[in-house]
């Protein structure tokens, strides 16, 4: 039997990346928390995207808080009982969330060193950051190696999306109002992108099918220009559109597009609609 690599890979639920796919690679994900009319749940756990869906549907009041401390310590704690000599933890951008924050505070009481990486990025900007580093890590690359393939991979990712409304974002807290106005100005569909960590506004076009035209021009570009491009496709209760827009993509993709669902915290945040495209370098 193959034995683990000694350096292991965490990363939070916000990283889309399918469950059997994370744990395929020798991912530990932490959940995140997904607050609906006041009850709690554990994001892959005991809810899913379909569920915020439905619940965004209903006027249920959805939020989102953090994983704990305690959390991250007792994954880092289980991964050194494993064997682990150290830990690379690379989490959703600090701009968006206090995750990495919470990340780092539990690095500090752990007997093995653990390097926190703040992505920059959300959904498999994260999660695609975080699987080129767990495969490093299992061809023998040391803790400084690993930290620094997850670095590279996560400064080289664009990611790209469409919103049904951005007045999920907006009462959020993640996108400006004057920002947030621009898709009400005669009828605007904004492609929305993370810049330094933060959601921007990137291009105003007039319908949904031009701003996804738009939106494949500028990831296809942004493939051309890495070494080893890996895209991702996302939704919130739009397969479809998702499928379709991944069969766009394919041809740039160094292996076969992911397609999912962008999850229960980020789906509580930029509602049904949506529409996502993120592209890595895995040899950044």
């Amino acid at each position: 039997m193959t034995s683990s690599p000694r350096v292991r890979v965490v990363t939070d639920s916000t990283c889309a990346l399918p469950s059997a796919l994370a744990a395929a690679e020798g991912l530990t994900t932490v959940p995140l928390h997904v607050v609906v009319d006041g009850t709690e749940h554990l994001e892959g756990v005991d809810v899913d995207d379909d569920a915020i869906a439905a619940a965004i549907g209903a006027g249920s009041r959805v939020t989102t808080s953090q994983p704990t401390p305690a959390a991250f310590a007792r994954a880092y704690e289980r991964l050194v009982a494993e064997g682990a000599s150290g830990i690379v933890s690379v989490h959703l951008s600090g701009e968006l969330s206090g995750t990495v924050h919470t990340a780092a505070a539990a690095a500090t009481t752990m007997p093995v060193p653990v390097r926190v990486v703040d992505s920059r990025s959300a959904a498999t900007g994260t999660g695609l950051a975080a699987l080129v580093a767990a495969r490093a890590a299992a061809a023998g690359a040391d803790l400084r190696e690993v930290e620094q393939v997850a670095l590279r991979a996560a400064s080289s990712a664009t990611t790209l999306f469409l919103v049904g409304s951005l007045d999920h974002l907006r009462r959020g807290g993640r996108l400006s109002r004057a920002a947030a106005a621009v898709g009400n100005v005669l009828g605007m569909r904004p492609l929305l992108t993370l810049r330094e960590g933060r959601i921007e506004v990137l291009a105003k076009v007039r319908t949904r099918a031009a701003s996804t035209d738009r939106l494949v021009e500028i990831a296809r570009e942004a493939a051309a220009g890495l070494a080893r491009p890996l895209v991702a496709v996302h939704h919130l209760d739009t397969p479809d559109d998702a499928s379709a827009l991944a069969e766009r993509l394919a041809d740039v993709s160094a292996e076969p597009v992911l397609v999912g669902p962008v999850g229960a915290v980020l789906g509580a945040h930029v509602g049904p609609g949506v529409l996502a495209v993120v592209v890595v370098d895995a040899e950044a």
